[in-house]
């Protein structure tokens, strides 16, 4: 049985940021991951670290987890891609103007500077955008990083401090042993540890739950797709109020599309394919914000497995029932913004019994008494979500 202060069960972006910080803190850390680091959601993802139009209550964790990408080079010693695009939120009617005004005003009270515009600005600050376009907020501090190499590159300066990596061993029973943990993987590892972070994503209820904790956690994921490369010219990620379109180009100049509704994914299966139909409804919606790609070809199509909660809020926090474990999941699409803030919060709870950062409304122990369904889910999905457990 090998030795441990800290297992964290899975090696996406928030456990890989967990183990960073936890190991800086110099706490001895074993990361175990079913497959490879960065491979499900943390790696598929958007790559959007928007501030913009977050729920009110996030806000702290998330402007935290922006500090810490501002500071991604000389943290872990590599970029990620990081780059400081800014945010453009678009409106095509009244109402989504209105919208677009209600989360400014939101985001302004946390301190964050958003711009205004008008019809005739945007459309002379950015003529490739269509004429049907109403008003935009633009916010300048939001950012994006590459998805596919943040939680490998985590991982490695992990690594370095003194944290081990385990892949390809899936964690099959956690039970307690004295006054911790004991951990057991289906490749015969068996860690002894004092504390436990649930970081498993679409997969962690089953750990949760065999400490008597549930949350109604379903999975789904984004359809995206990807264009050829073009003349690069689209410099801030823009993104329609509505959700039905989110585009950024890279420098290499391809065009990253992602959109609501959301897909179907099985996380049994292990697969989120996306249907040909929501690939060409993307397309539809992309050309009326930005006609210029009309001719643009979709090279690629995919999606990922992320968990979902009905009030579209994560589970952050210690268990109520389980001293020591600590729960990270169902980020609900917005992980990969907050990933260094919650980890960063997690070393916080288990080196000091504490954080300063505001979670109460992340806590497990919500979900007790039926909780208020946020009306996200009735554009964000094909159909209303279950309030129960997808198997």
């Amino acid at each position: 049985m090998k030795m441990a202060q800290i297992v964290i069960v899975g090696g996406g972006l928030i456990g890989t940021w967990a183990a960073f910080f936890l190991v800086r803190r110099g706490l001895r850390v074993i990361l175990i991951e079913k497959g490879v680091v960065g491979a499900q959601s943390s790696g598929v993802n958007f790559g959007n670290l928007r501030l913009q139009g977050r729920y009110p209550g996030q806000y702290p964790l998330s402007l935290r987890s922006q500090t810490i990408w501002e500071e991604i080079t000389s943290l872990i010693g590599d970029s990620c891609e990081f780059e400081r695009t800014g945010h453009l939120y678009v409106a095509t009617n009244e109402a989504e103007r209105e919208k677009l005004e209600q989360h400014a005003r939101v985001a302004e009270g946390h301190g964050l500077v958003i711009e205004r515009i008008g019809r005739s600005e945007l459309r002379r600050r950015w003529p490739w955008l269509g004429e049907g376009l109403q008003a935009a907020t633009y916010s300048v501090r939001d950012a994006t990083a590459n998805p596919r190499v943040v939680s490998p590159a985590v991982a490695r300066a992990a690594q370095r401090l003194g944290a081990e990596i385990v892949e390809h061993a899936c964690v099959t029973r956690v039970r307690r042993n004295g006054g911790g943990f004991a951990v057991e993987t289906d490749t015969g590892l068996v860690v002894s540890c004092a504390s436990v972070v649930n970081a498993a994503g679409a997969w962690a209820l089953s750990l949760a739950e065999a400490f008597g904790e549930t949350a109604p956690m379903f999975a789904a994921g984004p359809p995206q797709f990807v264009t050829e490369p073009i003349p690069y010219r689209v410099v801030p990620s823009v993104q329609a109020v509505s959700g039905s379109v989110i585009f950024r180009q890279i420098p290499r100049g391809n065009v990253i599309f992602a959109g609501y509704p959301r897909t179907a994914a099985d996380p049994v299966l292990n697969r989120a394919p996306v249907p040909p139909q929501k690939t060409l409804n993307g397309m539809r919606n992309l050309v009326r914000i930005a006609p210029f790609l009309k001719s643009a070809q979709v090279i690629r199509v995919w999606s990922g497995i992320e968990g979902y909660l009905p009030d579209m809020l994560p589970v952050i926090g210690e268990s109520a029932t389980a001293p020591g474990l600590f729960h990270a999941f169902g980020f609900c699409g917005h992980g990969f913004q907050v990933g260094p803030g919650v980890g960063a919060v997690l070393a916080d709870l288990i080196a000091d019994g504490s954080t300063d950062t505001p979670i109460e409304a992340f806590s497990i122990g919500r979900f007790r008494k039926e909780v208020q369904v946020s009306d996200k889910l009735a554009h964000e999905f094909d159909a209303p979500a279950s309030s129960g457990r997808e198997e």
